[in-house]
């Protein structure tokens, strides 16, 4: 197979390429003196002269691309810009830098105020120690099964929520940020499954209803469907907050690279997913599906489980976790209750980007990636 190199090649390059293809050790001293990078076959070999050194390299090789702009030329033919449609948003400015945020993995039982009073005291501690940004889990106010969600749910619209009212009050009272988790919603004769984000203000805004419903059949394994009682949402949710940009993702959201594609290309710093796999999906795709969509965005992905209980009919699998732009766990944890805090620094993210700067490099020549709904939006404005 040819192995091809465009452009200036640092003195690090040249040396991996010599050792992959076992040049003459001379070569590296006629590429670093000379910077002229050659297409390369491993076929026979021929000579080529460079001021006074001769070296034997590729007999196959062709003329080298020597100048930048020619270089610009062949990626502006990629137009790497229209891989986005509508182009993606330039990653804005935090609002801050660095900030602490906390994983609440709580346990959940059929009592839902024991559960709103439980999840109160855990915000209020994870505040204490300086958390910015609090994290609840997916339906933490009420046991995750179909049978429950009309039971347990709650009209937010209508200020008829007291998960809700506990959250809006500990933002305000607390001057932190909160990633509601997500509770069963009541709208009309729907039902959803809701992620509520409040500002330091104790204000509602944003939510997000779970777009991607779960419903799996694992023979002997796991089945469950959630749209045998819920709706799916149908807006992708980004919001600005006094921590950053943020999209939310619910669960089996994550799943969908497409969803978190767009988050990243409307400037998303961060994407938060409560989220309650299960001991069949938890150990195989969990923290490959976080760290995965982390690596693909170049962002912070965290996560939030409830606590296991084995006694339960749907078991979580637990394992809250928070990731960075490189794909690398920053924390995280087990099973039992937890409250996971870590540090978030947004300056990584650009240093990620220029480290690996394929977001610049798509091939928009060759396929697109549509926001149906900004896009929509652009053309109604």
């Amino acid at each position: 197979m040819a192995a091809a190199t465009i452009g200036m090649l640092s003195s690090s390059s040249v040396h991996y390429s010599n050792r992959f293809l076992n040049y003459h050790s001379s070569i590296s001293h006629l590429y670093r003196s000379s910077f002229c990078p050659i297409f390369h076959s491993h076929s026979a070999f021929c000579h080529v002269r460079q001021g006074n050194s001769i070296d034997k390299i590729n007999k196959n090789c062709v003329k080298p691309i020597r100048t930048v702009a020619a270089a610009t030329r062949m990626a502006s033919t990629f137009k790497p810009e229209e891989a986005r449609i509508p182009p993606a948003i330039p990653l804005p400015s935090p609002p801050i830098s660095k900030f602490k945020i906390a994983l609440c993995q709580l346990s959940v039982t059929s009592d839902k105020e024991r559960n709103i009073a439980h999840a109160r005291e855990a915000i209020e501690e994870a505040a204490g120690k300086g958390a910015q940004l609090i994290l609840l889990p997916e339906i933490w106010n009420s046991p995750y099964s179909n049978d429950s969600f009309p039971v347990y749910a709650e009209e937010i619209d209508a200020d008829k929520s007291p998960s809700t009212a506990m959250l809006s009050e500990l933002s305000r009272s607390l001057k932190i940020t909160i990633i509601g988790g997500s509770i069963p919603e009541r709208s009309g004769d729907r039902l959803y499954n809701t992620c509520c984000v409040f500002g330091a203000d104790g204000k509602l805004k944003a939510k997000h209803r779970k777009i991607h419903l779960f419903d799996i059949d694992i023979p002997g394994q796991m089945t469950f469907k959630e749209s045998k009682t819920l709706t799916a949402g149908e807006t992708p949710t980004i919001v600005d907050t006094d921590v950053g940009r943020i999209g939310i993702g619910i669960c089996y959201d994550i799943r969908f690279q497409e969803l978190a594609a767009i988050y990243a290309a409307r400037g998303a710093h961060l994407i938060c997913y409560p989220g309650a796999f299960n001991m069949t999906t938890g150990p195989l795709h969990w923290e490959l599906l976080q760290r995965a969509r982390a690596a693909d965005c170049q962002l912070y992905v965290a996560t939030c489980s409830p606590a296991r209980d084995n006694n339960s009919s749907y078991v979580a699998w637990g394992h809250s976790t928070l990731v960075g732009p490189f794909g690398e766990i920053i924390a995280t944890t087990e099973h039992d209750e937890a409250i996971v805090i870590s540090e978030i620094d947004y300056s990584l993210i650009e240093q990620r980007r220029t480290y690996l700067p394929f977001q610049k490099q798509r091939r928009g020549d060759l396929y697109q990636l549509v926001d149906v709904h900004r896009l929509n939006s652009t053309r109604t404005s």
